[in-house]
């Protein structure tokens, strides 16, 4: 039998691969310009690595879409059936990050290491994060035992259920939240502190091959003076799902907790999520809650749900 020695990376653009005219220009640059194998060839300690590098997609993250998530879970579930391969490493923006983790978490739930990296300054900055963050990818990748969907991000592993973008600008822009982190990477060395993420995949065969007729699930959010009109206005779109993202522990205002009644008589399913960084919509209510996910992670684990 194969030793499990290889790592594939798959490239999907993103800050960790943009470019800036100027090096001391940490936010004025293009993302996704400089290809996965040319990230892997820029870390030295790479080189002597079984690695495999592939480009599926080539975006700024923010730009993320059901196509790009498919073609990556695809490519990600041919790899991760071959005997010689260990792990997967994913280069990716960090804009939408929490949201392809869970993706690839509920439908996958892989039995091996899939690891999500990403950086916060392009790849031409004076001091870029992504190298780094790459090599401790890898590492993660290629633990023993290691499993499921994680990402790691300025020396920090974190489950993909947890991962929370908190931070526009600083390097340690992700958080865990009360879970805190899976484990640290330190030198090269994984050092875990709970256990790996598990859970049961929905798997790839759920999902149609074309992504037009994956339900369309929106995200709508409470605030002061919020009233009903854009909900009422994706019901006539003909939306199945609506996240709404209340105030506090999932609160709603109260104009909109009435469009949002009718737009359950109407056949509409409605969950309510936080606009809280942290913490989970706890109690009960009305309308049903996402628990613990952000309300970008309910989204997804709504529309994967009204799939069935």
């Amino acid at each position: 039998m194969p030793t499990l020695s290889t790592i594939v990376i798959l490239g999907t653009g993103g800050t960790i691969a943009g470019r800036s005219d100027d090096a001391a220009d940490n936010v004025g640059y293009t993302a996704g310009q400089i290809g996965v194998a040319q990230l892997v060839a820029a870390v030295p300690a790479l080189a002597a690595r079984p690695l495999e590098a592939e480009q599926v997609a080539q975006l700024d993250s923010k730009d993320m879409d059901a196509a790009t998530w498919l073609a990556l879970a695809r490519r990600i579930a041919h790899h991760l059936a071959r005997e010689d391969v260990a792990g997967i490493v994913v280069t990716h923006g960090t804009d939408t990050l929490e949201e392809t983790a869970w993706f690839l978490q509920r439908v996958l739930a892989p039995c091996k290491p899939v690891v999500l990296t990403a950086a916060m300054r392009p790849a031409t900055a004076l001091m870029a994060d992504g190298p780094q963050n790459l090599l401790d990818a890898v590492a993660v990748a290629g633990t023993p035992g290691a499993r499921g969907v994680v990402a790691a991000v300025a020396g920090r592993v974190i489950a993909a259920a947890d991962l929370r973008k908190v931070h526009t600008y600083r390097l340690d822009a992700f958080e865990a939240g009360d879970a805190g982190p899976v484990a640290t990477i330190e030198e090269g060395v994984v050092r875990r502190f709970r256990e790996w993420p598990a859970g049961d995949a929905l798997g790839l065969a759920a999902l149609p091959e074309d992504v037009a007729a994956w339900p369309r699930v929106e995200v709508l959010l409470s605030h002061a003076g919020a009233d009903g009109r854009l909900v009422d206005a994706l019901v006539a779109q003909g939306v199945r799902g609506i996240v709404v993202a209340g105030t506090g522990n999932g609160t709603v205002h109260r104009a909109m907790l009435e469009a949002l009644r009718r737009a359950q008589a109407a056949g509409v399913t409605v969950w309510r999520a936080s606009r809280c960084a942290a913490g989970a919509v706890v109690g009960e209510a009305e309308l049903s809650s996402a628990g613990a996910h952000s309300a970008v992670q309910a989204r997804i684990e709504l529309m994967l749900r009204l799939l069935g």
